[in-house]
């Protein structure tokens, strides 16, 4: 469980695994505001943000989508594409290709609204354990396998860029 721990100017530190990491401030608020619901609460807040789960624009990809934009490990069949912005950031887009894939859809829109715009240095210390946080201990194996590999996607992505920035 990630712990809070102090605020800086564009996130907030928190504890995890015995080290300190600095995550985006949109997701540390949200991972505070369901670190107090109850689980048919949480359930309700993530269907909530899966309502609102729009699928990949076509100017960014069209099926049949390319391999390397699969999430292997996720159930939902989900793909993630990164786009880098000229402030140095990268804008996220998704695509859940099961219909009964909530959960994706919900993680999908959060990881949008949290961590794109935001810093690469804090997208790429996103823990997956915020996964857990979000959706709660009790997630399937699969589900979390599934969820934390699109978070690796975006990490991934997040890292790829930082380097191609740093090289030139």
């Amino acid at each position: 469980m990630l712990r809070a721990r102090g605020q800086s100017p564009a996130g907030a530190w928190w504890w995890h695994n015995g080290t300190m990491t600095d995550i985006p401030a949109p997701l540390s608020a949200l991972v505070e505001d369901f670190a107090f619901l109850d689980r048919s609460e949480r359930a309700e807040l993530l269907i909530e943000h899966a309502d609102r789960f729009e699928r990949v624009p076509e100017e960014i990809a069209t099926k049949p989508y390319p391999r390397e934009n699969y999430v292997t490990r996720c159930e939902s069949e989900a793909y993630v594409w990164a786009e880098d912005q000229p402030d140095g950031t990268q804008k996220y887009y998704f695509a859940v290709e099961n219909p009964q894939g909530l959960s994706a859809k919900a993680w999908a829109v959060i990881m949008d609204e949290t961590l794109s715009g935001q810093p690469l240095e804090q997208v790429i210390a996103t823990s997956p354990e915020v996964v857990f946080d979000l959706f709660g201990k009790e997630l399937s194996m699969g589900k979390g396998q599934g969820l934390m590999g699109m978070l690796d996607h975006v990490t991934s992505a997040a890292r790829r860029a930082l380097t191609r920035s740093r090289r030139g």
